[in-house]
């Protein structure tokens, strides 16, 4: 018998918010919506399918159609967000970017959705949820291991909370790339740490509950080689789908 061109078990589709940022390619020098490749890369490596979500708010409208949501990396969060004076190193607002992330997060969370939240996407989870974060990380561990210059990720060693959701798709330890300066502080009621880097800053949480729910401050996407949290994710989605078809 041919094929009809269906797909019997479609690969579950991942949303990836990204950055609103000026940006120059070719002859061009305008505003763009853009994402680092690895991103969109790993997802697909992990047997998803990645989208693109802008940093407007109408775009938490998809949410409704995906079956799983990264909130990326990117620049720091508005402390007005959790009611704290900005720190001397904390980066320029991005009002509309930090709105339309905690709206996709809130669609997610509400619809049992999925997230994985990377980096600034770990922290958007907390804020999102009542937490607050650390605005400059070498205040607080001395030094800059996590954030060594612009630009380069620095090797942090984590331990992981047997049990975890992390620990399960990577085990009791791991060695991670990071390249963030601010970090989660107050955890938010729900939140639970399952990964801390030996100077003891929090690595990783999760939501408790049944929901897949993962905020981690490392970056992922920039292991090429090591897809093990991503195709959890992609795992979780596609559980979720199934449930939802049920």
């Amino acid at each position: 018998m041919g094929s009809n061109g269906s797909d019997p078990s479609p690969r579950p589709v991942v949303g990836i918010t990204a950055y609103g940022e000026r940006a120059s390619y070719g002859v061009w020098d305008h505003e763009a919506v853009l994402l680092p490749r690895t991103y969109p890369d790993v997802v697909i490596a992990a047997g998803g399918v990645p989208v693109l979500l802008p940093p407007v708010p109408e775009a938490a409208a998809a949410v409704d159609r995906l079956d799983a949501v990264v909130l990326a990396g990117g620049p720091d969060v508005d402390p007005a967000r959790y009611g704290a004076t900005p720190h001397e190193r904390t980066g320029t607002p991005r009002p509309e970017r930090d709105a339309a992330e905690l709206a996709v997060l809130h669609r997610a969370l509400d619809r049992g959705i999925p997230v994985l939240g990377v980096c600034r996407g770990a922290q958007i989870l907390n804020v999102g949820l009542g937490g607050t974060l650390v605005q400059h990380v070498p205040d607080v561990v001395g030094h800059t291991g996590h954030n060594p210059s612009p630009g380069v990720f620095g090797t942090v060693e984590v331990s992981l909370e047997a049990g975890s959701r992390v620990a399960a798709a990577l085990g009791a330890s791991a060695t991670v790339r990071c390249h963030h300066h601010q970090a989660l502080d107050r955890l938010a009621d729900g939140l639970v740490v399952t990964a801390r880097a030996t100077d003891g800053l929090v690595e990783a949480v999760e939501l408790t509950g049944d929901r897949w729910v993962v905020g981690v401050q490392w970056h992922p996407e920039e292991v090429a080689t090591d897809v093990r949290l991503m195709a959890a994710l992609v795992r979780a989605a596609a559980a979720h789908r199934a449930g939802r078809a049920a």
